[in-house]
């Protein structure tokens, strides 16, 4: 073993018996369809599309400024760093475990939140505006949601060899809805004639860019997360660059076509945040398919939930290996370090998912039941949003800090831009996160030192007490369980083990 402190990494005991659990199973196939999977989040096309053709120019334009740029950071970085945990062992490497913990935290508990939060009333609506009616609040508003919560968690524990296939299923379901309703957008067009935009309306604003931003780069990110399971995939060395690139691609097609669509279509005043790919699907296929048209609404509508399942629980698969590694090399609770011998997934994590996801579901059911269906829905969007956002403030510069601190290692990848496009990718894609971070965390802050302040009730139809209570109070809550994770987990690191790094790579590729 080198004795050069830069070619070893110090890692745990638990660590390395954990890993041993681990079962490679992720071909380059899976890896393109569960990243496309986590990619493309149906919950928020309508978000998007309620900013009318001026939200369709942002997505367009963030395609090129943040989402090329992020690609080939996670490229490079995913192809060299290929340990289970991925974004933890890259941050934790580049700037120590306590970052590392606490930047897996908010990585990890955004998906709780997201689940029990924004794909769960989306799912609600969906079923509620075209299958059955579900009230407010009410019982089978609760048990709806919580169902739809732990079938998302029964995914993630099933083992990967075979609980990859409903991500990729889900990745292909994406295709049938959004291509599906993209064709009938078209005949529709043909038969009734669409609303249409000029190129005028998509001329930019100070407002729409605040307020949208932040959405935007929550649907934008996603890449990274099939590296929480590197070891479990077969050669993550040559199959994370390129599934990257075609998930990408593919992905932003995936946005760009149907929210293009849903503009074509509606008027902009029927579109709105929490229906508006809905909206579209039953004015187009009432428009088109006449007397088959509710049936076939059902069945997109169960396909569209059916898509939402898979967004949560392909993000669960990932980042609850990406806690589970924190808490087994010693920056969270070392009891959520375990690995089921039969299953080798996180059962652990995963159950801590479906509790922190039911009981966020429910507070946030009880204390927004007297607001808008619409205002609720952003109201916990948002609150997800910021912790996604802000764990990238963390795991972006890491990629930059290790080509400096690590250059030594092997990278199958190589940032075509030099050492001069890396610091570019870097400085762009963190400086976005960090603006819509700033932006989801203190709303309307921006705005009004740009001159756009809307009023901060005017935004999300609650108070602004509700809103500090759900969201700022969250993200404390959120920093100080990582701390005091961390602190319980001394234990764990005490009992160190050193690795030659290059090897670890090699075993893990």
């Amino acid at each position: 073993m080198s004795t050069d402190p830069q070619l070893v990494e110090t890692t745990t005991a638990l660590a390395l018996e954990e890993k041993g659990k681990l079962i490679k199973s992720l071909r380059r196939f899976d890896m393109v369809f569960f990243t496309i999977c986590a990619f493309v989040g149906l919950d928020t096309l309508g978000s998007v599309a309620s900013n009318g053709p001026e939200g369709f120019l942002w997505l367009v334009l963030l395609a090129i400024v943040f989402v090329a740029p992020y690609m080939l950071l996670m490229s490079e970085v995913g192809a060299a760093f290929t340990q289970e945990g991925g974004p933890y062992e890259w941050v934790k490497l580049a700037f120590g475990r306590f970052h590392g913990g606490i930047a897996a935290i908010l990585y990890w508990v955004t998906n709780p939140l997201w689940v029990g939060g924004s794909l769960a009333f989306t799912a609600t609506a969906a079923w509620s505006a075209n299958i059955s009616k579900i009230g407010t609040a009410t019982p089978g508003d609760y048990l709806f949601k919580l169902v739809f919560i732990w079938i998302s968690i029964g995914v993630a524990i099933i083992a990967l060899r075979y609980g990859k296939w409903i991500p990729n299923a889900g990745a292909i379901l994406r295709a049938v809805v959004l291509g599906f309703f993209s064709v009938t957008v078209i005949i529709y067009g043909f038969k009734h004639g669409a609303a249409g935009f000029s190129v005028s309306d998509m001329s930019p604003t100070r407002a729409v860019f605040f307020g949208l931003v932040p959405l935007l780069l929550f649907n934008y990110v996603g890449f990274e997360l099939q590296n929480g399971a590197a070891e479990e995939m077969e050669n993550p060395q040559k199959d994370v660059p390129l599934s990257i690139l075609r998930s990408g691609i593919v992905g932003v097609l995936m946005y760009v076509v149907p929210i293009l669509c849903i503009l074509l279509v509606l008027p902009a005043k029927q579109v709105t945040s929490i229906g508006g790919f809905i909206d579209a699907v039953t004015l187009t296929f009432h428009g088109v398919y006449g007397g088959a048209a509710h049936a076939l609404l059902v069945v997109m509508t169960l396909c569209f939930i059916g898509a939402l399942i898979t967004s949560g629980s392909v993000w669960m698969i990932g980042s609850d290996r990406i806690q589970a590694v924190a808490a087994y090399d010693g920056s969270f609770f070392p009891y959520f370090g375990v690995f089921n011998r039969k299953l080798s997934t996180p059962v652990r994590v995963n159950m801590l998912s479906g509790i922190t996801s039911s009981v966020f579901c429910i507070v946030a059911i009880y204390m927004l039941k007297n607001s808008s269906t619409s205002a609720a829905f952003t109201v916990v969007l948002d609150i997800a949003i910021s912790t996604t956002l802000i764990s990238y403030l963390w795991i972006f510069p890491a990629a930059l800090k290790l080509r400096y601190s690590h250059g030594h290692v092997h990278r199958p990848y190589v940032h075509p831009g030099g050492m001069a496009g890396l610091w570019i990718s870097t400085i762009l894609v963190t400086g976005w996160i960090a603006l819509g971070s700033w932006v989801a965390v203190f709303p309307d802050t921006l705005e009004r030192l740009f001159g756009v302040g809307y009023g901060f009730k005017g935004s999300w139809g609650v108070s602004q007490a509700t809103f500090e209570y759900l969201t700022l109070g969250t993200l404390l809550v959120i920093v100080a369980v990582g701390a005091v994770g961390y602190w319980f987990a001394s234990g764990v690191r005490s009992q160190t083990a050193t690795v030659d790094l290059e090897t670890a790579m090699e075993l893990a590729g």
